[in-house]
């Protein structure tokens, strides 16, 4: 959230508990229970938060490069696999279903699951 791009996406504000959130969200898509849909409303919840902002390439190639920093700021970057699959998923989500809907949140479908992602990928 200190990047100088990527922090326009907070600088409204956010949830005080979005790390939280965050880590439900995160844990529900790489596998985990699904906490954040039970707790929060889901996929079509979070990507309405996330449309109706415009194109914002520049901010997503720079979220993406603080991910991977934090990757290995935290030491998660160590074995390749890992690394790699965290990247892609954050790459995907944040090039897919986060910017999809450009022009209005109104866009956005009901009923959107939580996409899940595994070693190789997006699970079908």
């Amino acid at each position: 959230m200190e990047d100088e791009v990527v922090s326009h996406a907070f600088s409204h504000g956010f949830h005080p508990e979005h790390v939280e959130r965050l880590a439900a969200y995160w844990a529900e898509a790489l596998g985990g229970p699904a906490v954040y849909s039970e707790a929060y409303g889901g996929e079509t919840f979070v990507v309405r938060m996330h449309s109706g902002n415009g194109e914002h390439g520049e901010m997503d190639r720079r979220a993406i490069a603080c991910f991977d920093q934090a990757l290995a700021d935290t030491g998660l970057d160590g074995t390749a696999a890992l690394r790699q699959a965290l990247h892609d998923y954050f790459a995907w989500a944040t090039t897919t279903t986060m910017s999809r809907y450009h022009h209005s949140a109104d866009d956005v479908p009901e009923g959107l699951s939580i996409p899940r992602w595994g070693w190789d990928g997006l699970q079908k």
